[in-house]
């Protein structure tokens, strides 16, 4: 039995508002953990940088940043992941 296909303008499978983490990949370099919360705070104003987690992968090649943010809406959500997803530095986002 498969999966049922979530179709647009669908009822939402979040409830919001609601805590919402997203983890952010990409290549070690100086700055990523800054240009990743400023992209965040644009969306999420109200994100505490102080809840931000980062892990290094274990060559130290890549870097994961972990934001949770309280998400409002599926709009917010999107743009979020969109402006992330397009920055050059950005290698995932899940």
């Amino acid at each position: 039995m498969s999966a049922p296909i979530i179709e647009a303008g669908s009822e939402d499978i979040f409830e919001f508002p609601c805590d919402f983490p997203i983890k952010i990949m990409g290549r070690t370099a100086d700055g990523f953990a800054q240009t990743i919360m400023g992209i965040v705070l644009q969306h999420a104003p109200d994100f505490n940088p102080a809840t931000l987690e980062m892990r290094t992968s274990s060559a130290g090649k890549y870097l994961s940043v972990t934001c949770t943010i309280r998400a409002v809406s599926r709009a917010q959500l999107d743009a979020l992941y969109r402006d992330l997803s397009g920055h050059p530095s950005v290698v995932m986002v899940l």
